[in-house]
């Protein structure tokens, strides 16, 4: 009805507040001393109660245990003689097991709360609901005469166990939609904190599931790639080039690309997600790739401008403005290429879409922020750091032995290269039979801890 009220072209939709991603926590109770139906009672009543008023909480879903329920068993024969029908019966029992709230009462310039406390808290309660009248005598109908009252567990569809040590009770806490979950896990175990000290001393409560440690060992795991990439980049270029100066170029610029792409996140809503992680780290092999060219084509300027007359030679920056010149353009362009290429992934719908669009928004933005460094910051970093006496490559063992591998294995390809060809295509064909063989799946099995 609301839809005629509302302007052209607005479509309200109704969505779930959390998805199926939105299990971030999960406790248990235990106790020596208590029972699963009271360790059940007190995670429905209380503990799920506190925790749902957490912000960025969805819901607290309640496993394991006995539900304690109330059972009443009418027996028809004794409604038949007093004619009282079975809908009044349920009618007295809700209305009997409800608080109500009065109005304020003032005493002695003092003000206080009137309610009626009226919940169902023994069997006791619930024999002497009235359910109605003799009509000879007047006389008070109650449950008792028509049923029998017991407490028992409400039928089970599952249970919850421990490390295989037995049944226990527990809860799980579900996100909100679009939530932060390191933010919410934290509240969560900040709230459980505060409430052990409500909680008998013999009740503990024990993290059996927390993501935030996932989401942890992700972003640890980012950093680690990182310094490793930092080194091994660091540790070539020493190696080939002979000058330490010059690794710090390329070690400048993966740092630097990740974190614009994190301020870009940061901007845009995307949160830190092993997705989203994934794509820096996929592209963590290309960022370096242009710092690393720039710097061996700044050595080989270099070296040029060394083996002329002192007379002839050229100012320090003005041969690194033309080495950069040189390649930077091709550099640039190569990059956005690869850029590019992960428009078709923005494309994707629905799980598709919602899975692999963090990864290419995250690769995409460090991929274009290599871009942006290539032609900006690194020519003047090759400016400070690259100076000095530099070696030519022929003075480098590690580069005679490669060039003299490389040669031979060039000369026999460019002499066979119709061979070459048809081999590889005849290893592409050949790749289509184990392929064709692959099982599939949605999602590999992850390993949370």
């Amino acid at each position: 009805s609301m839809q005629n009220e509302l302007p052209e072209k607005v479509a309200p939709q109704l969505g779930p507040d959390a998805t199926g991603l939105g299990w971030v926590y999960q406790y248990v109770l235990q106790s020596d001393e208590r029972d699963l139906q009271e360790l059940r009672s007190m995670q429905d009543w209380f503990l799920r109660y506190e925790l749902s008023a957490i912000p960025g909480v969805s819901e607290v879903a309640s496993i394991g245990g006995f539900v304690k329920q109330y059972q009443v068993n009418v027996d028809p024969n004794k409604l038949a003689y007093y004619n009282i029908p079975l809908s009044k019966v349920k009618i007295a029992i809700k209305n009997s097991n409800n608080d109500v709230g009065g109005r304020l009462l003032e005493m002695s310039e003092m003000e206080f709360m009137v309610r009626g406390l009226g919940y169902i808290k023994s069997k006791d309660d619930l024999r002497k609901i009235p359910i109605g009248s003799s009509p000879e005598t007047g006389t008070p109908i109650y449950l008792e005469n028509v049923a029998n009252i017991n407490i028992g567990p409400e039928l089970r569809r599952g249970l919850a166990e421990w490390n295989g040590e037995g049944e226990t009770v527990g809860g799980i806490i579900v996100m909100r939609y679009g939530e932060n979950a390191l933010e919410v896990i934290e509240r969560v175990k900040d709230k459980l904190e505060e409430l052990k000290k409500s909680l008998p001393d013999d009740v503990q409560i024990i993290t059996s599931y927390d993501r935030s440690s996932l989401i942890n060992r992700a972003i640890d795991n980012l950093k680690e790639k990182l310094t490793e990439e930092s080194i091994v980049v660091a540790f070539i270029i020493i190696a080939f080039l002979l000058h330490v100066r010059s690794s710090f170029v390329a070690i400048f610029t993966l740092p630097t690309a990740v974190l614009i792409s994190f301020l870009i996140m940061k901007m845009q809503g995307i949160n830190a997600n092993i997705m989203s992680l994934g794509g820096i780290a996929i592209a963590i092999g290309a960022m370096v790739d242009a710092s690393i060219v720039m710097v061996e084509n700044a050595h080989t300027h270099l070296v040029r401008e060394q083996e002329k007359p002192p007379g002839k030679q050229r100012p320090h920056w003005a041969t690194i403005l033309e080495s950069a010149k040189e390649v930077g353009p091709s550099i640039f362009y190569s990059l956005l290429v690869i850029t590019v290429s992960f428009l078709p992934v923005f494309t994707l719908e629905q799980q598709e879409g919602r899975l692999f669009k963090p990864l290419a928004y995250t690769k995409t933005y460090a991929m274009a922020g290599a871009a942006i460094l290539a032609v900006t910051i690194v020519p003047i970093l090759l400016g400070y750091f690259v100076r000095g006496k530099m070696r030519r490559e022929e003075d480098n063992p590690i580069t005679k032995f490669l060039i003299k591998l490389y040669h031979p294995v060039v000369d026999f390809v460019i002499k066979r290269r119709w061979w070459v060809i048809v081999v590889s295509a005849l290893i592409v064909l050949g790749t289509f039979i184990p392929f064709s063989k692959l099982g599939s799946e949605f999602m590999p099995p992850l390993y949370e801890g």
